[in-house]
């Protein structure tokens, strides 16, 4: 079944406007990123960095910031559970999770005030608001994602992408590179890793940019514009963009370091178990792996979080246990490893939910408050920062922007968050436009 926004949209096509600029291609719009370190830039905590994006909005209520003395109304039906941080509580249904919260720092406190699904993921995933009206403008009208910026800034060995996204169910409405160009676009894994056949797929063009390429130059460029714009190479020859993309994802697909890091199967039964045989729990998995090889970004998707209806059977049966048994298990590996001494893991979706409970058992839409759990890269570990109110509404203590967020991530992996980078047109733009770091998580 086709997972679909409350607002119609469906994700069943990688061919979404938020990827601006390479959505749509699978594994073809990849460039090996080149570094592009300023010896004046804080030094490098992070070198890498692991999103798990909730796609849909995870509800603050019933996760890390639960209400435990507010009205049924506000509550919910779950209780909360203590954790191995004395005098932290989350939400009784992650118990594997609140073993290991002396392992992260959850930010209680981030708000912002876009309602929408695609305005809140173009904030959440870069940093910036989502341009009023929607698509007016130049190509600055829409930023690129933090994947892009830090494929673009930190770059990856030869042999290895730069910035890997798994488009399950298909590709981040605001996951691409923007003004930035085409080869700072994410290489899309679109298989399941938890199927028994899976494997990195060869390189193929979707049909309708496949049967473009035999039309006329002025044709494919239009079939180009659906997916917003192109950039670079592509804005100029569409036809011989392509080719170039195609060449090169060619080449990145037959490396054997790309081929080894994808390789699930070199992973014993007893750890793929430990991450739990779900589509999310194979995708962590295989994002360690990824990291572990030396990849600077990689995108988790965990999909279906906007329950406006039924949410605490929703959530029961099958979403927050199938997150509380990946996240733990990916921190715990990855603690084991070594690996969070230099990587920088986020969980977060788009926006938080309603405090009241509608009339259909569910929550709407909040982005006046939401949780944020980091770890790893010299964050704070066993730590909250902010607090919301009584009802879960606003933040109460510590009230945070997306763009403090934002100068946060980019401090840590040595970024100037206010270095600016020119649009195709000129303009300069930059990376987050205001904010400064959270000090709690330095």
């Amino acid at each position: 079944m086709l997972n679909r926004y409350c607002d119609g949209h469906s994700r069943r096509s990688f061919l979404q406007v938020g990827l601006g600029g390479a959505a749509g291609l699978g594994l073809v719009p990849l460039l090996r990123a080149t570094a592009n370190e300023d010896s004046n830039q804080p030094a490098a905590r992070a070198k890498r960095c692991l999103l798990i994006w909730m796609d849909g909005g995870p509800s603050h209520h019933e996760s890390f910031d639960p209400k435990t003395d507010a009205p049924v109304e506000i509550r919910g039906e779950f209780k909360p559970t203590a954790t191995n941080v004395p005098g932290t509580q989350i939400c009784e249904l992650l118990p594997k999770i609140s073993q290991v919260m002396n392992l992260v720092t959850v930010i209680r406190s981030v708000a912002h005030r876009d309602p929408g699904h695609g305005g809140g993921n173009h904030y959440l995933t870069t940093g910036s608001p989502t341009p009023v009206p929607i698509g007016c403008g130049d190509s600055a009208s829409f930023h690129p994602s933090l994947g892009s910026f830090i494929a673009k800034e930190r770059g990856a060995a030869a042999g290895l992408p730069a910035y890997v996204q798994f488009a399950l169910p298909s590709a981040l409405r605001s996951g691409g590179p923007n003004f930035l160009g085409s080869k700072y676009a994410p290489f899309l894994i679109a298989n399941n890793p938890n199927n028994p056949d899976f494997q990195l797929p060869d390189v193929t063009l979707p049909p309708g940019i496949a049967e473009g390429r035999a039309q006329s130059r002025a044709a494919l460029r239009k079939s180009l514009d659906t997916l917003e714009r192109f950039g670079d190479e592509a804005a100029a020859d569409p036809a011989r963009g392509l080719d170039n993309f195609h060449e090169q994802a060619q080449r990145l697909v037959t490396s054997s370091l790309t081929k080894q890091a994808f390789d699930i199967n070199r992973e014993s039964d007893q750890t793929r178990d430990a991450y739990g045989r779900t589509m999310v729990g194979q995708q962590c998995l295989l994002a360690r792996r990824l990291v572990e090889a030396g990849v600077p970004f990689v995108t988790v998707q965990h999909a279906g979080w906007d329950h406006h209806t039924n949410i605490f059977k929703y959530l029961k049966d099958r979403w927050l246990p199938t997150f509380d048994v990946a996240f733990s298990a990916l921190l715990r590996d990855m603690e084991e490893r070594g690996l969070l001494e230099d990587t920088l893991v986020l969980a977060l979706g788009e926006f938080g939910r309603t405090p009241k409970i509608n009339k259909d058992s569910g929550r709407d839409h909040w982005p006046g408050a939401m949780s944020i759990v980091a770890a790893g890269a010299g964050v704070p570990r066993g730590c909250v920062i902010g607090a919301t109110d009584k009802q879960g509404a606003a933040p109460s203590e510590r009230p945070l922007k997306v763009e403090d967020f934002f100068c946060s991530i980019y401090t840590k992996l040595g970024i100037d968050p206010h270095k600016e980078l020119l649009t195709s047109e000129g303009r300069p733009v930059p990376i987050v436009n205001g904010g400064q770091p959270i000090d709690e998580l330095f």
